[in-house]
C-alpha cells in the first residue's frame, strides 16, 4: 500500500509529458486538459486512499522510490515520508488542485495558450506532492524551488501584458530573496550536524529529517547560535514562500494571472509551503523559542496589515489577495503560539486546521470572483459594477457561502479554525515569560477579525447589493458561469460549510496529526472559551454593520468620511511598502548595476583592448625582420651558429 504513493507524482509527471508534447506539435490543443484532470483525480484518490488507511501520528512510513543522484560516495534517493502533516498536506494539495482543474476547463476556454496553461499546471502541482512527500531538506528545497519556477511561469501566463510579466517577475525575485536566506540555513544546518557527530554520513544524507531531528538537541547544547541562525534562516524562506510582511509585497500582483492560478496559489500549494515548512521543521523550531516569538510578531503583524490594505481595495480579486496574506498571518501567528515549547504540537495542529478550511473557502472565493470576472468582460473594478445577485444568482449564494466561512461566522468552517488559534492564544495569557506578548497577539488577532468582516462584507455588498451597474466590457447580456465552472464551486462550498465542523466535532485532525515524531504530545487539546466565542461572533456582526454603513445606496461609491483622509490614502497605497522595497533594494542594485557597467566599459574593456594590441605591435616589429631576400636569411642562420658555438665552448 506504502508503494502506491509514488503513482501519484507519476500520474502528474505523465499529465506533463503529455502537455508538452502537446505544445511542441501543436495538436490535441483542445483536449490539453484531458491528462491534466485525470492525473489529479487519480492523484487526489490515490492521497484519501492513503489518508484513510494511515494511522498518522508518529506512525512514519518512509519508502524508497528511485535515486537522484549517485556520484562517488554521494547518493542521493528521493524517498516518501508519510506521517500526519503529509497526508493531511497531501491531501489539501491533490483535491483542491483538481476542483480547480475542472474549473479552469471552462474557464480558460479559447485562451492562445490553453495547452501550455494545463502543461504549467501539472508541473506545478507535481512540485508541490514532491516538495510535501520528500523526507529530505535538501530534496524538498529542489522541489521548492520548482514551485516557485512554475508560479513564475503561471503568473505571467499572459506575458504578452506588460502588467502580467511585471508581476511573475516580481514574485520570482522577492522569493529569491527568501530562498537564499533558506538555502543558506540549509547548509548551516547540515555544516552543524556534520559538528555532532553525523560526519561520517553520506554527503546528503545529514539533511533527512530523522537524522536532523536526532542530531539538533545535541547541537542545542554545543551551537545554540548557530542552531538559532538556522531556525532564523529555515524562518525566512517559509515567510517568502507564505508572503508574510516584508514578504508580502509579490502576492497582491500575482493576480495578474488568470484567476485559476490565483485560486491555487493562494489556496492550496505555494503560499501553503511556508507553512508545511514550519510544521514539518517543528521539532528543531522547537528549540529556538526566539525564532517562534518572530514568527508570532511576523504573523500578527501581517494579518492586521492585510487586512487594513484590504479595507480600500477596489478590485475585488486584490480584497481577496490582502486576505490571504492575513490569513496566512494567523497561520504563523499559531506557530508563535508555541514559543513555550509545550503548546508547539497544538500550534501545529491549529495551523493545520486552518490551512485546510482556507483551502476551501478561499478557492471558493476566488473561483466566484473568477465568474464575476468573466461575466463582466474580465472586468474586476467593483466601481464599474454592483447588484450582480440578479445576474449571477448562483455566484452570489457561493460567493456569500464563501465569505460568511472567511469571517468566521459560526458554524462555517472559517469559525472553527480560527477559534483553534485564539484559543490557544488566550491559554498562556498568565504565563509570566510571555504573557503581555500573548495578550497583545490576541489583540491583534481579535482586530484583524474585525477587520476581515469589514473588508469581506464591503466587498460582498458592493458586488451583489444595490442597483444593477455593468461595465460597458459585460456586453448586453452578462450570463451565469456554465454548470462545468459551477460544478466544482458547489463541492467547495459544501467544505466551506462543513469541513470545519466535521473536524472540530470530532477531533479527526489532532488525533491524526498528534504525536508529532520527536515532539511531546500535550495529552491535552485547548477549546476556546464562551467570552471568545462570543467576541468573535460580536466583532463579526460589527463588521458586517460596519461594511453596510461604509458603502452608498447603491452599493459601489465607498463613504470614507469617518477615516481620515490620510489614513486612507495610506492603507490605499499599501503603506508605501513596495516604495520600501524600490528604494532599499531595487534603486541601490540598479546603482551598483550602473557602477559596475561603468568600470567594465570604461576599465575592464580598455585594458582588454589594450591587451589585445600588444601582440599585434610584436608581431609588427618581428615582421620587418621578414625581408623574402635569401642572402639574410643566410647571414642570421650563421650568425646563429656561431653564437651557439660560442656558448658551448665558454660553457666547458
Amino acid at each position: 500500500m506504502l508503494n502506491l504513493v509514488w503513482l501519484i507524482p507519476l500520474v502528474l509527471m505523465l499529465a506533463l509529458l503529455a502537455g508538452v508534447l502537446i505544445c511542441l506539435f501543436r495538436k490535441g490543443a483542445e483536449l490539453a486538459h484531458v491528462p491534466t484532470i485525470v492525473g489529479l483525480s487519480i492523484s487526489s484518490a490515490v492521497s484519501l486512499i492513503l489518508l484513510f488507511t494511515s494511522q498518522g501520528g508518529v506512525h512514519v512510513a518512509i519508502t524508497e522510490g528511485y535515486t537522484w543522484l549517485s556520484l562517488g560516495g554521494m547518493h542521493v534517493p528521493i524517498t516518501a515520508r508519510l506521517d500526519g502533516i503529509g497526508l493531511i498536506q497531501l491531501n489539501v494539495v491533490t483535491c483542491i488542485s483538481l476542483l480547480v482543474a475542472v474549473y479552469a476547463r471552462g474557464y480558460m476556454l479559447g485562451d492562445p495558450g490553453y495547452a501550455r496553461f494545463f502543461a504549467i499546471i501539472s508541473a506545478f502541482v507535481f512540485a508541490m506532492v514532491m516538495l510535501v512527500l520528500v523526507g529530505n531538506l535538501f530534496v524538498l528545497y529542489a522541489f521548492w524551488e520548482g514551485v516557485g519556477l512554475c508560479s513564475y511561469l503561471l503568473i505571467g501566463h499572459w506575458y504578452r501584458r506588460p502588467s502580467a510579466a511585471k508581476a511573475a517577475m516580481k514574485a520570482f525575485l522577492v522569493n529569491r530573496l527568501a530562498d537564499c536566506a533558506f538555502l543558506v540555513g540549509i547548509l548551516l544546518l547540515w555544516h552543524g550536524i556534520g559538528l555532532v557527530g553525523a560526519e561520517n554520513l553520506a554527503t546528503v544524507g545529514r539533511l533527512d529529517f530523522d537524522v536532523i531531528f536526532d542530531a539538533v538537541p545535541a547541537l542545542a547544547q554545543r551551537q545554540p547560535d548557530l542552531l538559532w541562525w538556522v531556525g532564523l534562516l529555515l524562518l525566512i524562506g517559509a515567510i517568502g514562500k507564505s508572503a508574510q510582511f516584508p514578504f508580502h509585497v509579490w502576492l497582491p500582483d500575482a493576480m495578474e494571472g488568470p484567476t485559476p492560478v490565483s485560486a491555487l496559489i493562494h489556496a492550496t500549494t505555494m503560499v501553503t509551503a511556508g507553512v508545511y515548512l514550519l510544521a514539518r521543521m517543528s521539532p528543531l523550531l522547537l528549540l529556538t523559542p526566539d525564532v517562534l516569538l518572530i514568527a508570532g510578531w511576523l504573523g500578527a503583524i501581517t494579518a492586521v496589515l492585510g487586512g487594513l490594505i484590504a479595507l480600500f481595495q477596489d478590485d475585488l480579486k486584490r480584497v481577496l489577495a490582502y486576505s490571504t496574506v492575513s490569513q496566512l498571518g494567523l497561520l504563523f501567528l499559531a506557530f508563535g503560539a508555541g514559543v513555550n515549547g509545550e503548546l508547539l504540537p497544538l500550534a501545529v495542529v491549529a495551523a493545520m486546521f486552518h490551512l485546510i478550511t482556507h483551502a476551501f473557502f478561499k478557492a471558493l472565493l476566488f473561483l466566484t470572483a473568477g465568474n464575476v470576472m468573466h461575466a463582466m468582460g474580465d472586468c474586476i473594478d467593483m466601481r464599474k459594477f454592483g447588484g450582480l445577485r440578479k445576474v449571477l444568482p448562483s455566484t452570489h449564494i457561493l460567493f456569500l457561502i464563501g465569505a460568511l466561512a472567511l469571517v468566521g461566522a459560526p458554524p462555517l468552517a472559517g469559525f472553527w479554525s480560527k477559534e483553534g488559534i485564539l484559543g490557544l492564544l488566550t491559554l498562556e495569557i498568565g504565563n509570566p515569560q510571555y504573557g503581555s506578548v500573548f495578550a497583545i497577539w490576541l489583540f491583534m488577532g481579535l482586530l484583524s477579525t474585525l477587520l476581515t468582516a469589514i473588508y469581506t462584507f464591503r466587498a460582498y455588498l458592493r458586488t451583489f447589493w444595490g442597483d444593477v451597474k455593468l461595465p460597458a466590457q459585460a456586453g448586453a447580456h452578462p450570463h451565469e458561469a456554465t454548470a462545468m465552472m459551477l460544478a466544482p464551486l458547489y463541492i467547495l462550498a459544501v467544505g466551506s460549510a462543513l469541513i470545519g465542523l466535521v473536524i472540530a466535532s470530532t477531533g479527526a485532525l489532532a488525533e491524526f496529526v498528534l504525536p508529532i515524531p520527536f515532539l511531546t504530545d500535550p495529552h491535552a487539546h485547548p477549546h476556546a472559551g464562551w467570552w471568545l466565542v462570543i467576541a468573535s461572533v460580536g466583532l463579526v456582526m460589527a463588521g458586517a454593520t460596519i461594511a453596510y454603513y461604509s458603502i452608498s445606496t447603491s452599493g459601489v461609491a465607498a463613504k470614507r468620511s469617518g477615516v481620515p483622509a490620510r489614513f486612507a490614502e495610506l492603507t490605499s497605497n499599501r503603506f508605501y511598502l513596495d516604495e520600501v522595497f524600490y528604494f532599499c533594494l531595487v534603486a541601490p542594485t540598479q546603482h551598483l548595476s550602473k557602477m559596475v557597467g561603468i568600470f567594465d566599459s570604461q576599465f575592464i574593456d580598455r585594458v582588454i583592448r589594450r591587451g589585445a594590441t600588444i601582440p599585434s605591435a610584436i608581431g609588427g616589429r618581428l615582421r620587418t625582420y621578414q625581408t623574402g631576400v635569401l642572402p639574410n636569411y643566410a647571414l642570421t642562420m650563421a650568425l646563429g651558429i656561431v653564437a651557439l658555438v660560442a656558448l658551448a665552448f665558454l660553457r666547458g
